[in-house]
């Protein structure tokens, strides 16, 4: 089906927004015709400071809310076939973690983003990353919100 050298990288971020999971079909069905690797990437904020421990207690309950959140994707791109998977979770502000991840790993060629449904615009990460598509080293793939699972899966 593709060559077992090819390393490009679509990196789709994980939350718990709907949009995540457009974003997740558009890039697991690429991978799967073209090749590749889809990189789930959760992003946890770091915990105010609110006394001695309790910012570990709550770091450590958010990395297991993101592991839960990246399993359950995982378990979804499992059923869609032979795709290749990679996970990753950051501590950090969205927009700024993304960018690391992106300069730390050169495979990664594709940010599979997915367009907020809500009245109240596409959302924080796909602003940010359409105002500044040219500082990104990498192309930006925005999937509309409203589009189902079978418009995804046709055009890929």
């Amino acid at each position: 089906m593709y060559d077992s050298e090819y390393k490009r990288k679509f990196l789709v971020v994980i939350d718990e927004t709907e949009e995540c999971e457009r974003a997740l079909t558009f890039a697991a069905y690429r991978v799967k015709r073209t090749g590749g690797t889809v990189v789930l990437m959760s992003i946890i904020q770091k915990p105010e400071f609110i006394g001695l421990g309790v910012e570990d207690v709550l770091r450590a309950e958010a990395v297991e809310e993101a592991e839960r959140l990246l399993d359950a994707r995982l378990a979804r791109i499992k059923d869609i076939g032979d795709v290749r998977s990679e996970s990753v979770i950051r501590e950090g502000e969205g927009a700024e973690e993304i960018e690391k991840v992106i300069d730390a790993d050169r495979d990664i060629a594709i940010l599979v983003l997915a367009a907020s449904t809500s009245n109240e615009g596409p959302g924080p990460l796909v602003l940010h990353f359409a105002n500044r598509a040219n500082a990104l080293p990498i192309p930006l793939t925005v999937v509309p919100g409203r589009m189902s699972d079978e418009e995804i899966i046709a055009i890929c």
